[in-house]
């Protein structure tokens, strides 16, 4: 990895100047982790299967197609809150331990707080995105032979709408979760320097969200089973992504 920049901002931690496919070597890193720690990392997979499996029930049960798009949709939404654990396994195997899911479960009571004031943040947000798409479904073709172009407007704006809300969390969450895991800091704190981070480097980011996305189709295409492996070694991958994009040596460590 070649050198890096610090630019500093008020209230946040200095942020590392990225290469372009830095999610590459970010992604080869996770794999290792993953590789390290699979039997932890496949439990938090296999969870995520099956929370993904239940939202469909629920979706299937009381709504329509449309309305599983919608809850699944937002179930990515709060993909930080779930991967925390995931970083906790990461930081473990850094420091030359043996990862241990009960560290991981101490690790979230400890951060409680903060997790839920960003969960809440999530909950906000999927509830907004829940209540677009509703409105989207007027542009859903009402005629018995609708022509492709009537499709597309309808695929396009609901598209254009999830990227919108997908770019905020994704944005506010690339690094703060992590380092609130890391670091004694507080959540707005930790956003800002997200925020920063990800606006510093557009390039490197926008690579790496593409690669979320991509892990995100491939799961969806594999009727969820691809979350198994794919979410961990995204998990595991964005603890390295922290590690490597922020200096936070300002802040204690946690013990």
């Amino acid at each position: 990895m070649e050198a890096k920049q610090l630019d500093e901002l008020p209230f946040a931690a200095p942020v590392k100047s990225l290469p372009t496919m830095a999610a590459v070597h970010w992604i080869k890193l996770g794999w290792q982790d993953f590789k390290k720690a699979q039997r932890q990392s496949l439990t938090y997979g296999f969870v995520v299967v099956v929370l993904s499996y239940l939202v469909s029930l629920l979706a299937l049960h009381y709504g329509n197609m449309y309305s599983l798009l919608t809850l699944l949709s937002g179930f990515i939404l709060i993909g930080p809150v779930v991967a925390i654990g995931l970083y906790s396994i990461s930081c473990q195997i850094q420091e030359n331990k043996k990862p241990v899911l009960g560290h991981c479960l101490r690790e979230g009571r400890r951060h409680f707080g903060n997790v839920i004031v960003f969960g809440f943040i999530l909950l906000v947000v999927f509830l907004l995105w829940a209540r677009s798409a509703t409105m989207i479904h007027v542009f859903y073709p009402v005629q018995s032979n609708p022509e492709l172009t009537s499709y597309l407007a309808f695929f396009g704006i609901g598209t254009l709408i999830g990227a919108i809300f997908s770019a905020i969390i994704f944005i506010a969450s690339a690094f703060s979760l992590p380092m609130i895991m890391d670091r004694k800091v507080d959540m707005i704190t930790a956003t800002i320097t997200s925020i920063n981070a990800v606006l510093k480097n557009k390039k490197a980011m926008l690579v790496w969200a593409s690669l979320i996305c991509l892990s995100v189709i491939i799961s969806f295409a594999t009727a969820f089973l691809g979350f198994l492996v794919l979410l961990p070694v995204i998990g595991h991958a964005t603890w390295h992504a922290y590690q490597e994009t922020i200096d936070a040596s300002q802040w204690p460590r946690h013990e």
